[in-house]
């Protein structure tokens, strides 16, 4: 964990003067100290994560445990504030992610009983089954096979920051830079996409936001996309609805930009 920016003998006034008067001036001394801890174990979970968590939003989650760690810290326990404050701020970006709950259930579900169904295929078959057998030990057509398999991609976690070395042996390079996909999109397009989709949902809440990515970008039911946010297909409908007249609004007063 990064080190401190003020010596002990310093932080050690500064919290005793924050224990006595608990300003917001002291408070925020302490906070601006402590903040590269945050940055720290944000980015080491960020490094794990899929490019559609923001790190931003983590640092951010991150901050909050921190000061919940300034309030609750107690001098006379003996341990040092960077013991004590890293699980906390471990702890709050943890509950984020889970709040953002980035890949929903139902596609959880799914990529699962994709997995233990290939399991079991391969040992009853003594082979790896191919696309037709799978979707037929599901009960599924080839269309909702492939968006199951989609979905079970979304799912996985790749880590491509492994080191090797390369071919002379002189340097290592990052796996990722070994890669390579004549069939990746354009790089241009998805970054358009990126930003009509952050166009879109700026302003409506969490659960607008995922309702609209669900429905648009991941081809889910009124439905499944109920049964994923514990909601009514009638209200996930109605949520729905309403999201589209204020898209309208929005749209409306915006033709200038839109070139409409």
């Amino acid at each position: 964990m990064p080190t401190a920016q003020k010596t002990t003998t310093d932080l050690t006034t500064v919290w005793l003067e924050y224990r006595r008067t608990h300003t917001e001036e002291l408070r925020n001394v302490l906070l601006t100290n402590y903040l590269p801890a945050v940055r720290y174990a944000a980015e080491r979970l960020a490094a794990k994560l899929p490019d559609e968590v923001e790190l931003d939003d983590l640092i951010s989650a991150g901050t909050f445990g921190l000061l919940d760690a300034i309030e609750a810290f107690d001098l006379d326990r003996g341990i040092k504030f960077e013991t004590y404050c890293a699980p906390r701020i471990r702890g709050a970006i943890l509950d984020e992610l889970r709040h953002m709950d980035w890949v929903p259930r139902l596609v959880r579900s799914r990529a699962h009983k994709l997995q233990s169904t290939t399991q079991a295929l391969e040992a009853e078959f003594g082979r790896t089954p191919d696309r037709t057998e799978i979707a037929q030990r599901l009960g599924v057509s080839m269309k909702e096979f492939r968006k199951i398999v989609r979905d079970a991609h979304a799912v996985s976690q790749v880590s491509f920051n492994r080191k090797r070395f390369d071919s002379d042996g002189s340097r290592t390079v990052e796996e990722l830079n070994l890669l390579s996909d004549p069939k990746s999109s354009d790089p241009v397009s998805l970054a358009h996409r990126r930003d009509i989709k952050s166009l879109i949902t700026k302003g409506f809440s969490r659960a607008e936001q995922l309702i609209i990515t669900l429905y648009y970008y991941e081809e889910m039911t009124m439905k499944e996309i109920g049964a994923t946010l514990d909601l009514s297909e009638s209200r996930v409908s109605q949520i729905h609805s309403s999201i589209l007249t204020r898209l309208q609004d929005q749209l409306a007063g915006r033709k200038k930009e839109f070139h409409l």
